[in-house]
């Protein structure tokens, strides 16, 4: 019996040992759970970045949003402006983040930030809080940039660096092909250096940074004279025009090797620099300009100024410059340069002096006066709806066209260029006589053309100055006007497109400062001899 009130006492004991462990269990459960309420309570109610959270390894930690906005917008803002410095030896680069559209998407990642330890149920907040606080939490910012650009920034390095390899080139001249060996160089190992700017720009460093350009020796490649072929060969074609939809195919001059494949091997095989391989050119019977109205049936913009036909030199130098780009025609994307299409102005070429302004005066010049058909043109040009590539107003204003519509001209400094941004070929057609320069653009006009108003305002009146200038061989007190001179302005100008006469938008094409050109006056100093004789014979 004894043995069995021991088994029945052992058997509450153990009973009342698994209450007490149970009761206890509870109770720590109760205040782990008390103690977990009044934890995600007190992190509810805090506005501030978890401890131990990194953004794009900078603490954030005690931040509240308006100060994560503040600090990290400031961060960023201050590395879209940042220049980074490339260098390899004494070459320096610059590269401007702006150049390659860097942007980071800060939103997500300061959202991402704050929302640790809120966006879940009392235990997983309470879990990612202490987890955060004790091992820490890095959050990166998602940074996007144009790689395009990058890639052609890189390039655009590559091609200036000191002792770049230098490749094989070639190019027409005449009827012969110039090719040019290749020279052994370095070249930018341009994944190396991608990947470094990249982490740069990943770094949202306050600190300057320079890079060193890493580079690699690279033998140039060999002539490959099968490729070159390929790339110049084509046949002639004739100029003709497709209808439905209207497009212009222009005319193709034939080119090709005069020699086998075996004798250009041959001559490329020589020890030299440079080789000469003839070509055989054979030139289309009908050009783009022979097509007439056929392939540029439209006016799309013409403008005309006035000239004193009874001044042959000037009259002479209008009418051979109007000649000269008469009839050019201008591919889409080519650029039309007014030099290049006139040439140098010397008296062999035809022209002759006439007026011109140089040092504050008239002068005689030779080639004085074409400026007028640059300046005709580029009204033409304008009012086709072109764009303009290089314009400069003249130093004084032109009496031709008013303020702010000239385009000056000088061989060598300035030149007036624009470019044909239609889908279609355009014309000049240039015609200078009887005292009236007209310029037009012809092409094929489209639904989407625009009418154009070009509008043009003096802002402001320079007054002239009337300078003296002493004439030993004029009598002393007599004046002579020898340049009336005249004010100067400055203007704006601007080109309006409409729509069914409604405008629809405005741009300002220049603001332009004219110089006051001034009036001068000889002055006479000679001593009349009469006079002296008698003013000394008053004297005796």
């Amino acid at each position: 019996m004894k043995g069995t009130e021991d088994n029945i006492m052992e058997k509450n004991n153990k009973k009342n040992k698994y209450k007490i462990i149970l009761i206890i269990t509870l109770i720590i459960f109760c205040i782990i759970a008390f103690l977990s309420t009044i934890f995600a309570i007190i992190s509810s109610t805090n506005e501030k970045v978890i401890r131990g959270v990194k953004i794009q390894n900078i603490d954030a930690s005690g931040l509240d949003r308006n100060q994560t906005d503040e600090k990290f917008k400031q961060l960023i803002q201050n590395m879209k402006d940042k220049t980074l410095i490339l260098k390899y030896g004494d070459f320096e680069s610059t590269l401007c983040l702006s150049e390659i559209k860097v942007d980071y998407n800060l939103d997500d990642a300061l959202a991402t930030a704050y929302n640790i330890g809120r966006s879940g149920n009392i235990l997983k907040n309470n879990f990612e809080i202490v987890k955060t606080m004790l091992f820490g939490e890095e959050i990166e910012i998602q940074v996007s940039y144009d790689e395009n650009e990058l890639n052609k920034k890189i390039d655009s390095i590559n091609s200036s660096i000191p002792g770049v390899v230098q490749e094989y080139s070639y190019y027409i001249e005449d009827e012969n092909l110039l090719i040019t060996k290749g020279k052994k160089g370095i070249t930018i190992n341009k994944n190396q250096l991608k990947a470094e700017i990249i982490e740069k720009i990943n770094s949202l460093s306050t600190e300057e940074i320079t890079i060193n350009i890493p580079v690699t020796e690279k033998e140039p490649d060999n002539i490959d004279l099968n490729k070159i072929h390929s790339e110049i060969y084509r046949e002639a074609q004739d100029a003709y025009v497709t209808k439905n939809p209207t497009t212009v195919h222009p005319n193709v001059n034939g080119v090709d090797f005069a020699v086998t494949m075996e004798e250009a091997q041959k001559i490329i095989e020589e020890d030299k620099d440079e080789y000469t391989i003839p070509l055989k050119i054979t030139v289309a019977s009908k050009t783009i300009n022979d097509l007439g109205e056929e392939a540029f049936p439209d006016t799309l913009g013409t403008f005309s100024t006035r000239y004193d036909a009874s001044n042959k030199n000037r009259s002479n130098n209008i009418s051979l410059a109007s000649e000269k780009i008469n009839g050019t025609v201008i591919m889409p994307g080519e650029v039309f340069s007014y030099n290049q299409v006139v040439g140098k102005r010397t008296i062999d070429a035809g022209y002759k002096e006439a007026g011109a302004y140089a040092g504050g005066k008239v002068v005689q010049e030779v080639g004085g006066g074409i400026c007028q058909v640059s300046s005709t043109l580029y009204n033409a040009v304008l009012y086709a709806n072109l764009e303009i590539v290089e314009r400069s107003n003249h130093h004084f204003e032109t009496s031709y066209v008013d303020a702010g519509r000239d385009a000056t001209v000088s061989w060598g400094t300035v030149d007036f260029k624009f470019k044909n941004n239609r889908e279609y070929p355009i014309k000049i057609e240039a015609v200078s006589k009887n005292g009236v320069s007209k310029m037009s653009i012809k092409g094929i006009g489209t639904e989407k053309d625009y009418e154009v108003v070009i509008q043009s305002t003096v802002t402001s009146i320079i007054n002239k100055e009337t300078k003296y200038e002493e004439d030993d061989t004029l009598e002393e007190g007599k004046e002579v006007v020898i340049q009336e001179g005249h004010n100067g302005a400055t203007s704006k100008t601007y080109k309006i497109l409409k729509t069914n006469g409604v405008e629809v938008s405005r741009e300002l094409l220049s603001s332009d400062m004219y110089y006051s050109l001034d009036k001068i006056i000889k002055k006479g100093t000679k001593k009349n001899v009469e006079s002296t004789e008698n003013s000394q014979n008053d004297v005796d």
